[in-house]
C-alpha cells in the first residue's frame, strides 16, 4: 500500500541537467527526481512515490491533507494470538 503524503521542496539541484530536490516530510527530508515537474519551485508542496516528484500540490490542500492525517489514529493494536496478517 502507498500512501501519498504531502512533503515541501526545501532544495533544488541539477545533477547533469537532471533536476532533482530535497523534499521534507514533517522534518524527515529525501531526494527526488524532480523530471515530471520541473517547474517546482522550492516551497511547493509535492507528492513524492519512488524517488520522484510526481505533481505539485496547492499549499490548500497540502494542509488540508496534513491536518487529516495529523488527527487520525495509525496504531495497530493486536489481540492475544494474532499477528494482524490474514490467515
Amino acid at each position: 500500500m502507498c500512501l501519498a503524503v504531502p512533503g515541501r521542496l526545501t532544495d533544488r539541484w541539477e545533477i547533469s541537467g537532471m533536476p532533482m530536490g530535497s523534499v521534507s516530510f514533517g522534518g524527515t527530508s529525501t531526494e527526488a527526481c524532480l523530471a515530471y515537474v520541473p517547474d517546482l519551485r522550492v516551497g511547493d508542496y509535492t507528492i513524492v512515490h519512488a524517488g520522484f516528484a510526481l505533481r505539485r500540490l496547492d499549499q490548500a490542500s497540502a494542509l488540508e491533507t496534513l491536518s487529516l492525517l495529523g488527527s487520525v489514529d495509525l496504531s495497530v493494536t493486536e489481540g492475544p494470538g494474532d499477528s494482524g496478517r490474514p490467515a
